[in-house]
């Protein structure tokens, strides 16, 4: 009879309870779980861009609002979500056998008839979108995603799998997909914009990382002369030999390290192991195995030998009996999770009790998920000592609650993260002054102190009452934004149409002798008439070379250059129209009347210059008539007489010995710019990059006279280079050139801020810290 308990029942299972993965699964589970997370960091950018010029090109603002809603949830669900995705992933590998994608299309003949209803339409167009990225993945990938079918196949030679059920296939990356989607809280449309681009980018980015999971099993031996899929119905041909429980290295030593939900399904003790639970189960187990160095059951945290266990229903009512002790403390007051807990570690015979092995896993999870919220720099004192009064009931909601650990929309930790982004721009106002942000805090950490029981729907109520004060919030800070953004493109463009008129009035005035009537005609009216066209039709309109004809044909008409001897009978024919479209083109801009009337007159008066000096030229050329000189911009071909060799060796312009002289200084010159490149490209190449990241919307933390200010990137403009860097009140706090932005972050005067999520954050540093001192 004791050996019955070795026996396993088949029955209605495909693999056995303890089933340990193959060691080569184990390393493709491993490495594609960092190339995904690779091809998820590549997607987010890519969808940031995308939904960015989606939202520029938005034909209604009901389109606008939807890309700009699922720019922003991206932006604060990309950590989550891309951790969602690798936990379904994997579970897909530690279930093998057993785990179906979920929302899976099947046929009919697979549903039961009895619980079929009807979908709700937003459903029903998530679903369709999911299921032709499915169709997609496997349409344009279908040999690589055949090939490593045929490779896991061949490693678990006595399981029969479905297509839809291997580890990586279209449908467990889609289901994941869908699962982190799941949780974003935007409306259909913009959810639907979200699918449309995982349906758009992922296409081809996931094309190499079916390649590589092939090269992975290829590397560790699994049919690696495969180079084609057999045919159905023949088995792959191997010169290697099957690697079911081979492959390189112990199987069983790879099983070893992977975590505890690999290595079987129990739970951690005293845990449920209902349906709904089982995800959870392994993440909790996940967690407790890196708590515990990969011991379970371990006695890291267990109870010493001869005290007492406090069980979880007498640990909850003494965490009520001090929830509402935090309402008094000081403004900046801030008193760790264990400090707090050593009263109650005591019984009322003044001896020393433990809390059970779950719970007390679950009090060292919930207060290193603290110490790095209170540690983190992107949070102000004062407002980690108010987040810190929250310890208590969020440590109660996780003994409650193991899902708390693993559920991104876990109302409880959305809380956190909202209170933790909104305090990331926040800065103490002056006494006296009002401050609601702080106000509406402060007055959800209150009734969360003095409400929360067991009720965990007052956090979706705080949480919706926050958002909503967040919405009119943002709503007011982007108007602001918005006016000092189109207030500084239009300074912008203004100093570009300026830079505009002037480069060309100074270009037609190069080398020419103007009355001063006609140089302030061209500087003050004409200027002015130049910019608003650059404003109205830009530099590449037909009405801006118009204009720029008619600035060229006014120069010209007051000093001629070259004089012919037709001259004086093109100048009779041009100024009259050169007049006509000068008093239009200063009507357009609605210039003085008066003082254009005065500006004709006294161009006329310089036409009339013009032509007595054309008069008094062409009497000398009746005796000796003179050639033309050639156009400043031609070179004369033909020889000179000598008399002009003469004159021209003559001219004090510019003697042999100047040429020589400015022919050397060139090459020190260039010298000198050569040695001052590395400087430039140094700073490109190290900060320029660090400059060109910051997005709009990206916090920084600005050093001015020893005093830090927290501002953010609201608008960049191209026109300028200008980064305009505003606080959280909208208001301009400062304004940087590409350069100067990248010298202040090369000096450490600027220093970027992450505005990822909190919690996730908090949990990714704990994962990683424990995994470290794991191999330590």
């Amino acid at each position: 009879m004791a050996q019955d308990r070795k026996v396993v029942n088949l029955k209605n299972h495909g693999i056995p309870q303890r089933f340990s993965l193959p060691a080569a699964l184990v390393r493709l589970r491993d490495v594609s779980g960092q190339s995904l997370k690779a091809v998820m960091s590549e997607f987010f950018d890519q969808a940031d861009d995308a939904l960015f010029e989606l939202a520029d090109k938005a034909g209604t603002n009901q389109d606008q609002t939807a890309y700009f809603d699922a720019m922003r949830e991206l932006r604060l669900r990309r950590k989550s979500m891309t951790v969602s995705v690798l936990q379904y992933v994997s579970s897909a590998f530690n279930e093998i056998g057993k785990f179906s994608p979920k929302g899976r299309s099947g046929t009919l003949d697979d549903v039961d008839e009895e619980s079929l209803s009807l979908l709700d339409h937003s459903q029903l167009e998530q679903q369709v979108a999911i299921d032709n990225l499915i169709n997609k993945l496997r349409s344009q990938n279908s040999e690589a995603i055949h090939l490593l079918n045929v490779r896991v196949a061949h490693l678990l030679p006595s399981m029969r799998l479905d297509n839809s059920q291997m580890p990586l296939s279209p449908e467990v990356i889609c289901g994941g997909l869908a699962e982190a989607c799941a949780d974003l809280d935007i409306d259909i449309r913009a959810k639907l914009v979200v699918l449309k681009l995982f349906d758009r980018l992922l296409g081809g980015i996931l094309g190499d990382f079916y390649k590589n999971a092939n090269k992975t099993l290829i590397a560790e031996g699994v049919l690696p002369d495969m180079k084609r899929p057999p045919a159905p119905g023949k088995a792959p041909k191997s010169s290697a030999p099957a690697a079911s429980g081979g492959g390189t290295g112990s199987g069983q030593e790879q099983a070893a390290q992977a975590p505890a939900s690999d290595r079987s399904g129990q739970g951690t003790p005293g845990s449920s192991a209902s349906h709904s639970g089982t995800e959870v189960q392994a993440t909790f187990s996940e967690l407790t195995a890196l708590l515990h160095g990969g011991q379970q059951g371990g006695s890291a945290s267990g109870n010493p030998a001869g005290t007492g266990v406090l069980d979880t229903d007498t640990l909850m009512a003494r965490l009520n009996n001090i929830q509402a002790e935090a309402t008094g403390w000081g403004t900046d007051d801030i008193v760790s999770l264990s400090s707090q807990l050593q009263p109650l570690f005591v019984n009322e015979r003044g001896e020393r009790v433990t809390a059970g092995q779950v719970d007390s896993d679950v009090i060292n999870l919930v207060s290193m998920l603290f110490d790095f919220i209170l540690e983190d720099r992107q949070l102000h004192s004062t407002m980690k000592a108010i987040i810190s009064r929250l310890q208590i009931p969020v440590l109660k909601v996780a003994l409650s609650d193991k899902n708390f650990f693993n559920r991104g929309g876990h109302p409880v930790r959305k809380l956190l993260n909202e209170l933790a982004l909104a305090a990331m721009g926040w800065t103490e106002k002056k006494p006296g002054q009002r401050d609601p942000l702080r106000d509406r805090i402060e007055s959800v950490v209150e009734r969360v102190l003095n409400e929360y029981n067991d009720n965990v729907d007052l956090f979706t109520e705080l949480l919706n009452d926050f958002g909503h004060f967040m919405d009119l919030d943002r709503r007011r800070r982007e108007l602001v934004e918005q006016r000092l953004k189109d207030a500084e493109e239009g300074r912008a463009r203004q100093e570009r149409a300026s830079e505009a008129a002037r480069s060309l009035v100074d270009e037609v005035q190069d080398g020419r002798e103007l009355p001063q009537s006609v140089i302030r005609l061209l500087d003050e009216a004409l200027s002015k008439y130049l910019q608003w066209v650059v404003l109205r039709a830009g530099e590449d309109s037909d009405q801006w070379h118009q204009a720029r004809r008619l600035t060229e044909n006014l120069v010209w008409s007051v000093d001629p250059r070259p004089v012919t001897d037709d001259t004086r009978s093109e100048l009779l024919k041009a100024i009259p129209g050169i007049v006509d479209s000068l008093r239009s083109a200063l009507q357009e801009i609605s210039w003085d009347p008066f003082a254009t009337d005065a500006a004709i007159r006294d161009l006329e008066l310089a036409h009339v210059d013009v032509f007595q000096r054309l008069v008094t030229a062409a009497k000398p050329s009746a005796k000796a008539p003179v050639e033309p000189p050639a156009a400043p911009d031609t070179v004369s071909l033909e020889p000179q007489s000598p008399e002009a060799e003469n004159r021209a060796s003559d001219s004090p312009d510019i003697t042999s010995g100047e040429a020589e002289h400015a022919a050397a200084q060139e090459p020190v010159q260039a010298k000198d710019t050569a040695q001052a490149t590395p400087t430039v490209d140094a700073v490109a190449v190290e900060w320029l990059q660090r400059a060109d990241s910051l997005r709009v919307g990206s916090w920084i933390e600005m050093t001015r006279d020893d005093n830090k200010v927290r501002c953010k990137l609201a608008a960049f403009i191209k026109a300028t280079g200008k980064y305009i860097f505003v606080n959280r009140s909208g208001a301009k706090v400062a304004e940087y050139q590409r350069e100067e932005l990248a010298r202040a972050l090369e000096l450490n005067e600027i220093a970027m801020l992450d505005d990822g999520l909190i919690f996730d954050r908090a949990l990714e540093s704990i994962i990683d810290n424990l995994r470290s001192s794991r191999k330590d």
